[in-house]
């Protein structure tokens, strides 16, 4: 078999098989989203000067999104570092 055959099949592939690491992450994905859609509640918000009052759910969503995004590019920048 050449190498091209069995690109796709290895574990751990870019896009290929679940992985403990992609069953985990889904959880938590999931446990943070029934967390955030459970607290909406509207709630006071001070961000340096002015003070919004907005429902919790999304500011712990804006918070979420804002988190994953620093995680991302913290982790594509690593991995350029290593090339």
């Amino acid at each position: 078999m050449s190498p091209k055959d069995t690109a796709g099949t290895r574990r751990g592939d870019r896009f290929g098989g679940i992985t403990p690491g992609r069953i985990g992450m889904a959880v938590v994905a999931v446990l943070l989203l029934v967390f955030i859609f459970e607290n909406t509640r509207d709630v006071k918000i001070r961000l340096l000067i002015p003070e919004v009052t907005m429902p919790l759910y999304l500011a712990l969503l804006g918070t979420a999104l804002l988190g994953a995004g620093c995680g991302w590019y913290a982790g594509r920048r690593g991995a350029r570092g290593r090339k």
